[in-house]
């Protein structure tokens, strides 16, 4: 999927336009993708609750996607296979990634309505994640649908949202959230668990 932005190189210049294509995640990502997770979020991103659910697991199938403006990757998301609460499949938002001259272009909004959309396609039910529920409350998340599940560790339960993608995905859910879905090989996401996922 190809999308054009306006960058500002400065505020009196002229803005010059950016074209970016999401797709799937390739292994030649890898390098580019910590590299940018690590600018974002720092080393602190391996202690956050929702790392306990990705850690030595695979993404879901087709639903790690990146965006490229040209060679270079300026943004990465992820949706996990987790269970919400006992037998209730659903997946795991994020993390959401976006260089910083990238920002505010409305990039992110296109990555999340993006997996979202091919989410909904491969009949996934319900999507979980834990952010600004301002920010994603325009994409239909919402803390109601959450009310009942616990996450595997601390997290501000005004930050953990739900959305359906099926109607009545998440009614009544409730327990503990745990993860779910293939494991990485050796308990790594490397080029050879890439190459699993695709």
């Amino acid at each position: 999927m190809t999308f054009d932005l306006a960058l500002h190189a400065a505020p009196q210049a002229a803005f010059a336009p950016a074209r970016f294509v999401i797709d799937d995640e390739s292994p030649d990502d890898v390098f580019a993708r910590e590299k940018l997770l690590d600018a974002c979020f720092g080393p602190a991103r391996f202690l956050k609750t929702c790392e306990k659910l990705r850690a030595g697991r695979l993404p879901a199938r087709g639903l790690a996607l990146a965006a490229h403006d040209g060679a270079r990757l300026v943004a990465t998301l992820r949706l996990w296979p987790i269970q919400a609460g006992p037998g209730r499949a659903a997946l795991l938002l994020g993390p959401l990634a976006v260089a910083s001259d990238y920002r505010s272009l409305g990039l992110g909004a296109a990555m999340i309505e993006t997996g979202l959309d091919r989410a909904r396609a491969k009949n996934h039910r319900a999507v979980l994640l834990v952010g600004d529920e301002p920010y994603y409350r325009r994409f239909g998340f919402e803390r109601a649908l959450t009310e009942g599940l616990v996450m595997p560790g601390w997290v501000d339960e005004a930050r953990f949202l739900g959305k359906e993608l099926a109607p009545g995905a998440l009614r009544g859910a409730q327990g503990r959230v745990g993860a779910a879905g293939a494991r990485a090989p050796l308990g790594n996401e490397g080029p050879l668990a890439l190459r699993a996922a695709a």
